[in-house]
This record gives structure tokens, sequence and C-alpha cells, in this order.
């Protein structure tokens, strides 16, 4: 392998020192010269630094993408349960456990392998040449052939080959809108400056993934392939993302229940080993109640849950690529968002045109539009705001009006003017650029029709209005003009005495549904934070608009100085963050979700890419660049948060109801198999029999299936839902013993009344208990399914409703069904049946009250 010499620098590292360089110190360093280096030198440095490709690493094989998905401790727990059900003979638990992993391992391997093609569209963007000196002869050259030292040219419409710093430039603008999200194009130039902060703020660097939008330069290129900043987003969207809330919340409550599994099924096995002396029949009895505990229709219900959000958001105009991104864009309390698109309509207009007093001026308007109409070469986005501005009150236009002249524009002067040959006959120099430039090329001023000079002292007051435009988020140009004699050709020496006649004031102006969803997006209970690359006075004036408080602002530079530690301090806060970089923007989102938070981003460039992959869910729209949206985990299909905020509840609606199955099954589970525990130390036989334990499972987890069809009351979509273990703990221990309580009601009922005591009565005991048992977990679905108090003010879906009535029926007839014997069941006493209705009303009176308990105390 080729070795890095000596005299090379490490470039990636060195990037913004290079910036500040004077331009032959920079070819000294990099080793080159203005022609360029050499062919045979471009062959060894390619050897050296490899090719300028970003994302060349292969992803990982399907077998590996496969292994990684299968290794989760829900699919592991039911794979052992599943092997050990075969094992002992049980086929169809076996069966119904190995659907449940087929189907939650496919779902999320097919969702994670789409993920992988993020890198292969970043390549296909820049698949192109560039014109290279080599040998001090210009030729095109494959992107992916480009070294550190190479000489590149450019002009208008080239795509920036590698990161670069310029050696001669000449009217160069760049748009970086992919990179910053800042919709203007931004002045470059060879010249030194003061630099104004993090490279991507230098005027003497552009990068990879830019474009020039007008002028022409030479540079020398620095860095290449994976080491520029392109690169190095596209290495973060590749890498596999941390685990969501989601993730996280799932694998936690599946440990909690392996943790409860752990304690009672050994206890239970050996309670019933060395009471029953049938150590065969307690290791059985023992693996029905592992079965009992485990949440086998966990991934199911999830599943169904999460695909029937995912169609009814599909409604709503956003569509959903990883379902499991559902869950966390309910749960979301932070939403992260770019400024440019999102808050504002990504247009850029001539929102005012003023006069040197702040007045609306048609004549400023005119001299406007006579220089952007009249100027060669390619316009850009302010000259093409000029030009589309119309309003039906006005009748500007370039009629009667002939172009002598053009003066054009360079980054020194910074304007451009143009002669015109006026309808009345006279020649007039008319001038457009940077307030500061014109205002030292102008001797008068215009108000009202009526010209008057420039004194000492009114030159603060001319430049006052042009301050306040400029605080208050509008980039702005200065308009001038002053007749001159006709002549053969025209110089910047004419560009003198000019008299000011006022502004012109570009905007990317808000969306008229922003602020209102904003207020929604926070009366929902999630925090709106902006993250920009645009500047902090144009992003505070549009947030300003939108009802985002900018009394909290952070600027790329001050993230930069900080720490981990301090950031996420910040950024509890901070509620905009201008002049950001894409690393800016995942260190604040890490930041936010290390203090708890679960974060969505919104955003669309290139530059939002390792934005998307780093929140718990990230959002796109339709219209953003590849990239953006294959990082994202939810489509939407207009740029609108009014839409984002239907999403959000609709993601609310589905955690929900798959809350209700964890809450439901967990503690029902839990309070069957404490009862298991009392029952097992204290009887002469098992309290139920392997068969009926799973019977008893069965068809309880058949009545939950209708849950994703469940309604939801609003109430319960008011606030982000995350996942909260305590809570389920919570929940678990106190509502799961109620059913316990009833249980053991029952045992007694069974033991002394019925004489249910000795093993040759253990059938109606175990038939008594079964019908008990299922009676009452199936019922108090409706009342831990709802928040309401009384639960009956909160109507259930029909199926929901079908399937209790139908499971309840069931468990009726079993005893008396012709599966009777087979199952081990017998007919139970007449007396049995009034008793088990008192005790359906005690149970369910006794949780209402626990619940309302627990709700007064915030506990659920």
């Amino acid at each position: 392998m080729a070795t890095q010499p000596a005299s090379a620098i490490r470039v990636s590292s060195e990037l913004t020192e290079l910036g500040q360089l004077d331009p032959a110190e920079v070819l000294r360093k990099l080793e080159t010269t203005p022609a360029g280096i050499s062919g045979a030198e471009a062959v060894r440095r390619l050897g050296v630094y490899g090719s300028n490709e970003v994302a060349a690493q292969r992803p990982p094989g399907w077998p590996r993408r496969l292994l990684r998905t299968c290794v989760n401790p829900l699919v592991i727990l039911l794979a052992a349960l599943a092997t050990l059900s075969l094992l002992s003979g049980d086929r169809q638990a076996a069966s119904v456990m190995t659907l449940m992993i087929l189907l939650g391992v496919t779902l999320r391997f097919v969702q994670e392998s789409r993920a992988g093609a993020a890198a292969e569209r970043l390549k296909a963007m820049i698949r192109v040449t560039a014109t290279v000196l080599r040998d001090g002869i210009a030729a095109e050259v494959p992107l992916r052939d480009l070294v550190p030292g190479d000489i590149v040219q450019l002009s208008a419409g080239d795509m920036i080959p590698a990161d670069i710093r310029l050696i001669e430039a000449k009217d160069l603008f760049i748009n970086q809108a992919s990179l910053t999200g800042e919709s203007l194009p931004v002045e470059k130039t060879h010249l030194l400056e003061t630099p104004a902060g993090a490279a991507l703020e230098l005027p003497t660097l552009c990068f990879l993934g830019t474009s020039v939008e007008s002028g022409t330069a030479t540079a020398v290129v620095v860095t290449t392939g994976a080491k520029t900043y392109f690169g190095r987003m596209a290495r973060s969207i590749t890498q596999q993302p941390a685990p969501t809330a989601f993730d996280r919340g799932v694998s936690q409550f599946t440990w909690l229940m392996i943790g409860l599994m752990s304690v009672m099924v050994p206890l239970v096995f050996v309670i019933n080993g060395l009471t029953k002396h049938d150590w065969r029949e307690a290791f059985f009895f023992a693996l029905a109640v592992a079965v009992g505990l485990t949440p086998e229709m966990l991934p199911m219900i999830v599943s169904v849950c999460l695909s029937k959000g995912a169609m009814a958001m599909s409604r709503k105009a956003v569509i959903v690529k990883r379902l499991n991104a559902i869950q966390n864009f309910g749960a979301m309390d932070v939403l992260c968002t770019d400024k440019t698109g999102t808050l504002t309509m990504d247009q850029v207009i001539l929102e005012r045109y003023c006069d040197v007093a702040g007045t609306p001026n048609d004549a400023v308007l005119q001299l406007a539009v006579l220089i952007s109409a009249f100027q060669t070469g390619l316009k850009n986005v302010l000259d093409r705001a000029i030009l589309d501005h119309h309003e039906p009150r006005q009748a500007i236009s370039t009629a009667g009006y002939r172009k002598l002249d053009e003066i054009p524009f360079d980054f020194t002067r910074k304007l451009m003017s143009v002669v015109v040959a006026m309808p009345d006959g006279t020649t007039r120099l008319v001038s457009k650029g940077a307030p500061e430039e014109i205002f030292k090329r102008c001797g008068f001023f215009d108000s009202e029709g009526t010209t008057y000079p420039i004194e000492p002292a009114f030159l603060e007051d001319l430049r006052e209005e042009y301050l306040a435009l400029s605080i208050d988020g509008f980039r702005v140009l200065a308009v001038a003009y002053r007749t001159v004699a006709p002549k053969a050709a025209y110089g910047k020496d004419d560009e003198t005495n000019l008299v000011l006649a006022g502004y012109v004031a570009f905007l990317d102006p808000p969306k008229d549904s922003c602020a209102a969803a904003i207020s929604a997006l926070e009366g929902s209970g999630v925090h709106v934070k902006i993250l920009t690359g645009d500047s902090d006075l144009v992003t505070r004036k549009i947030c300003s608009q939108v009802g985002v408080a900018t009394d909290h602002m952070l600027l790329g530079a001050d993230v930069e100085r900080l720490s981990d530690a301090e950031l996420a301090q910040v950024a509890e806060v901070t509620t905009v963050f201008a002049r950001v970089s894409p690393a800016h923007k995942q260190r604040i989102i890490t930041a936010l979700q290390a203090t708890g938070h679960v974060v969505g981003f919104l955003g669309d460039g290139i530059n939002d890419a390792p934005a998307l992959r780093t929140a718990d869910v990230g959002i796109s729209v339709d219209t953003a660049v590849d990239v953006a949206k294959a990082s994202a985990d939810i489509i939407l299909l207009q740029k609108s948060l009014l839409v984002l905020h239907d999403g959000v509840l609709e993601g609310r609606k589905v955690f929900s109801n798959i809350l209700k199955y964890v809450r439901m099954g967990a503690s029902s589970n839990f309070g069957n198999m404490f009862s298991v525990l009392g029952a097992s130390a204290w009887l002469p036989f098992v309290p139920m029999a392997p068969i009926q334990v799973l019977t008893n499972n069965l068809l309880y987890d058949f009545s939950q299936v209708p849950i994703p069809t469940d309604n939801v009351d609003s109430e319960q979509i008011t606030a982000p839902r995350p996942w909260d273990i305590g809570q389920i703990r919570r929940f678990i221990l106190l509502i799961g013993p109620i059913s316990s309580i009833f249980d053991y009601t029952t045992f007694l009922v069974m033991f002394f009344l019925f004489h249910a005591a000795t093993p040759a009565r253990a059938s109606l005991f175990q038939t008594g208990w079964f019908v008990e048992s299922l009676m009452t977990q199936t019922l108090i679905i409706h009342v831990i399914r709802t928040n309401k108090i009384p639960f009956l003010q909160s109507r259930p879906s029909w199926p929901l409703i079908a399937t209790t009535v139908g499971i309840m029926a069931v468990g009726l007839w079993l005893p008396i069904s012709p599966f009777a014997r087979a199952l081990g069941f017998v007919h139970l006493p007449g007396l049995y049946w009034p008793i088990l209705v008192l005790t359906l009303a005690a149970y369910m009176g006794l949780t209402q009250g626990v619940k309302a308990w627990m709700l007064r105390r915030a506990w659920i």
C-alpha cells in the first residue's frame, strides 16, 4: 500500500488553515504549481489518497444484516421457547411463536435494507467531469480521478468537484444551499479576508456538493473523496444508526419481562417439583408458565398497529418508510427543522423597494428592473426576483429604454452598472450593488424626485434605512443613477457622483400556514427548534414572523466551542440555531437525545442527511434530494408543518394501541403467574394443566388481535407518548396482583365450597380457575384500554367488542364442548356462575378504583 509523503499535509484537518493562507503558500504546501501537476504525479497521488468518491465502502451483505436483525432479546426469547415447546411435543405453541418471529424479523430486515441505497445515490450525483490543468494543458477529467494538488477551472453551472481553495476568482457566486440551507448564493473570492469562523463561511473555500451560480474561477484541490465535507456526510448515513426511542423501549420492556420470567419460572418449577414430586410434570408446567408470561403477540400486535397506522397516515399525505418510526413520531417532543422551505416558501422574492426615507417608490423599482433586464450573463436569484415581481397597479417594463453599455459586476467593487438611453432622450448610468460600496460613489440622494447633495452629516441618516432593513433580516441592495454624456464606452471611472435612489430588499417569506402549524405543534407538546445554515439576521426575522421565540439563539461558532455536556444544557433552552453546519446539526440532536428527548428532524437537502439519520425520526419531503429521502424514516407529500402535525397525532394513536397490549398482556400474565406461585405451594396438584395454560393464553391473545383497530381517546394524543418502562412496571405491579386477589377467592370457593381439594377433583378446580381467569382478563381489557373514569365513557371498536364477547363465549362453552375431555375440563356446578358474576363485577370495580388512584398520582 502506498504511504503518504512526509511533506504532504493532512488536508482534511487543515482545510480551514489553507483557506486563510496566501494562494502561493497554498500551492507550495500542496506541492503543485499554477500549471497543475504532471499526469504521472496524478497517478501516484491517486494511489496515495484514493479515488475522489464518497461512500466507497461496501455495505454489509444480507447475511450480516439478517443476523443483526435477529440479535434481539425478544426474538431470542421466542426462539428458545419455541424450541423447548417443539422438543416437548407442543407443536402448536412452537408454530405460533415461529410465525411471530418470522413476521417481526422479515419486516425489520426489509425496511432496514432500503437505507443501503443512500450511498449509491450520493455517488450517482457526482459522476461528472471537471476541467483540470495537468502538464499545463486543460482537459476534462472524471471526478473520481481528481487528487489533492490538481488545478481546476470553474465557470457558471459547474459542480464543485472536491473541497477546493480558490486561486483566482471573478464575479464568483456559489450556491451552497445543499450544505448550509442558505437560499441565496454566496460570494467567493481568492482574496484573503478575516475568517468568519467555520470553514463553510470562509470566502476562499468551496466544497464538493455545491455549484457555481455565476462567474469564473481557478482553484486547487485540497481534499477529495471521503475526507470532504460531503464525504463525511456520506459515511454518516451509511453507518448503522443508533437505536431509536422505540427500539430502546421495546428492548427495555422485553428485558423487564425476561427479568420477571427469570424469577417466576424457576420458582414455579422448584415449588411444583418439591411439592408434587413429579419433576417431569413440573418442567412442562414451568415451560407453560414461561410461554404464558411471554408477550409472544407483541411482534404481531406492533406490526399490525404500525401497518394500520402507516395506511392511515398515507391518507394524510404522510408516507412511512420505516414502520418503527411511527411510534417515534408520536413520542417526539422536540422537532428540529431547517428554515428554508419549511418555515419559508423556498423562493426569494422582492419584498420591498423604497427611497432613502423608506417610503415605497416605483421609480426605484423601475431602475432595478432596467439593470436586471439589460445585464448580460447568468441572472442570479435576486435579478430573477426583481423581474418576476408583479403587482396589478404597476406597469414597470423596459419598453422605450435601450441599453448602450454595461460595466459588469466584480467582487472588488461589489456592484454593477448599465448605461441606458431613456425615453426622454437622455443617457443614464444606473448602478445596483452592496449599499456600502454604492455609498462610496454617491454625491447626491433623491428625495421625492428632488436631488440633494450628500453632506457628511447626512451620510449616517441615509444609511439608517439600509441598516434597519438588514437588521430586520432582508438582503439589501442599493440603487443609484446619474445622467451621463453619450460616448463610445463607459468604465468604472464613470461610477462616481451617483444619485442614491433607494433600496431593494429581498426575503424568502414565511408560509401562511406556518404560524398556525407551529402553534398546533407546541399545543400538542412538540417544541420546535430551528437549525439552519442561514444567517442569524434572516433567521431571526422569519422566526419572529411565525411565532418561534428568538430570545435564545446560538450560532454555529458557539456550538463549536461548547463541550457535549455544555451543549446538552444550552440546547434545552435554545430555540434557534443559525449558521450551523451538518456536523453541528448532528451534535445538537445528539445533545437533546442525551437529556431524554425524543427528537425529530425535518430536512430536505444533502446537508440534512446526517441529522436525518441521527434523529429518532427523520422526516423529509417528496421534493427533497434523493439522499435526504433515503435517509429519512417518514416522507411528507407536502412540505407543511400542518401535515406533519396530523402525522404526529396519528403516530400517537398507534402507540396508544401498542401500549394497550403491553399493559393488558403484561399485567394479566403477571397476575396469573403470581397466582400460580401461591397455588403451586398450596395445592397437592398443579392449579392448571400445561395444555390449559396454553389454551388460556392463546384465547386471551386472540381477544387482543383487534387492538390495532381500537378507538383512541382524544386525551391520549394531546401530549407525546414515549416509552416509560417505570410506568409500565408500576402498572404491572399494581394492576397485575388485583387479578390474583380474585384468583385466590376463586381458589377458596373451589377448594372449600365445591370441595375440589384432592387430586381426584383437580379437574374441577382447574376448570373453575380456567373459566374465571379467562373471563376476568378478557373483560378487563375494556377497563385498561382507556383512562376515562368510568371506562364506559370510552367506546371501543366493534371488532374489539366482538372478540371480547366471542372469547368469553368460548370460555363458557369449552367445559361442555366436545373438546372438554381432551383439555381436562369438567362441568361446573350451577352455584359457580352467580359467584363468577360477582367476581367479575368486584374485579372490574377494584381495578377501576386502583387505576383512578394511579391517574391522580400521575403514575399512568
